[in-house]
Formats: C-alpha cells, sequence, structure tokens
C-alpha cells in the first residue's frame, strides 16, 4: 500500500530506548527470543529475565535496548505490521489491471504475512484491551488500511467497475475489521473459525461482493 502510515505507526513505539545501529544483533536477538517465547506461552508469563537469557544478556543490557517487555511486543507488532505493507506494495493501485486477482493478491499476502508471525499477531490481539499502547499503534495501523481500501474502492467506482452505494470508508472499516476477527479466529483456532486453507477465499468472496455487488466481475 502506498498510502503513507501517520505518525504513530511509522514512528518507533513509545517505551522503546533510542535506536542504536541498524541492525543490532543484540536487538534482534531480543525480538526473535521473544516472538519463539510467544508461541510457547502466554505474553503475561514471559519475563524479563527470559527475553535477557534467551538473548544471551544480562537484565541491565536488556534494559538499554527496551524500557520493558511490553516495548518489545510493540517493537514485534510495529516490524510485523511494516512487513504487511511491504508485502501489499503497490496492489491496491493496480486493482484495475484485474479486480479479481489484485484483491485475492492482497488479502492472501495480508494473510501470508500475518500467518508467519502468528504469536504476535495472536499477542497483541489478546493485550489489546489491557494495554493502551498496543491498542493506540493498532488502530492507528487499521486507519492506514482503511485508507487504502477506501481510496480503491473510489477508485473502482469512478471507472464504472463498481457501483455507488453505501459510504466507501465505512466498506472499506467493515472489509478490514472483518480480515482482522476471522484471521485472528483461524489463527487462533478460536471457533467458529474460516479453516485456514478456506479463509484467503471466503474472504475474497465477502471483498468482492460488498465492493462489487457480485462476484462475477467485468473485465478488466
Amino acid at each position: 500500500m502506498t498510502t503513507a502510515r501517520t505518525a504513530a505507526g511509522s514512528a518507533a513505539p513509545r517505551g522503546r530506548r533510542a535506536a542504536r545501529s541498524a541492525g543490532d544483533h543484540r536487538e534482534l536477538a531480543i525480538l526473535a527470543t521473544a516472538e519463539r517465547l510467544l508461541a510457547q506461552r502466554p505474553f503475561a508469563d514471559i519475563s524479563i529475565d527470559d527475553l535477557a537469557r534467551g538473548a544471551g544478556i544480562s537484565r541491565p543490557t536488556f534494559y538499554f535496548y527496551f524500557a520493558s517487555k511490553d516495548a518489545v511486543l510493540l517493537t514485534l507488532l510495529d516490524r510485523v505490521t511494516e512487513e504487511a505493507d511491504a508485502a501489499a506494495g503497490d496492489v491496491l493501485d493496480r486493482v484495475a489491471e484485474d479486480p479479481r486477482a489484485r484483491w485475492r493478491e492482497l488479502i492472501s499476502r495480508f494473510h501470508d504475512t500475518f500467518r508467519a508471525h502468528k504469536a504476535v499477531a495472536l499477542a497483541c490481539a489478546q493485550v489489546r484491551g489491557t494495554n493502551a499502547e498496543v491498542r493506540e499503534l493498532w488502530a492507528t495501523v487499521l486507519e492506514h488500511w482503511v485508507r487504502c481500501t477506501e481510496t480503491a474502492i473510489a477508485a473502482e467506482r469512478r471507472r464504472g467497475a463498481a457501483p455507488e452505494g453505501l459510504p466507501a470508508r465505512d466498506l472499506a472499516i467493515a472489509l478490514n475489521s472483518m480480515n482482522e476477527r476471522v484471521m485472528y479466529a483461524t489463527f487462533a483456532g478460536d471457533g467458529p473459525a474460516v479453516a485456514e486453507t478456506d479463509v484467503v477465499d471466503v474472504l475474497l468472496d465477502v471483498w468482492l461482493s460488498t465492493i462489487y455487488r457480485s462476484t462475477a466481475l467485468p473485465p478488466a
């Protein structure tokens, strides 16, 4: 998606120490340890000592990089959402080439990114209700994706491929919120949930039906 993210989504999460050299191996080791441990147990059960020990550093050294374990989770979320943005690339700018293929490509790329970082996605979803910074960062990221989707829907309407109807922004909010919940349920096994093999196709069908009022699209 080419639309720039707003400030909170593009800056380092609050609580993170000032950036050291790019790719600092100790910072990366902390993040890798956190993601590995999140796949094994809940975020609440992971301690600073666990993160420091897994990264091969001392507890005081940990605080050189992060102010808290919450800051580690925020950084992981920021990195995953940036990866999702990079994976999406300019797909939404090319919807008119082949609407079905491009929308499917977009949904699939987001699905693949979050599946690859399933533990981070699930942990953030689980703590969002009690962690204001995670909630704020996710809301900022979601707003960015909503705006990008809204712009693409409006463009499809202008070229006559999609009919006028409810406000494009409202559709974009509903569709992105649906993706979030459906993917979470699939990743978490939090039923009822769509099977992993079917989730992209199911989401695509709903997106096409909503945007075009049909899954039988006009030619590109």
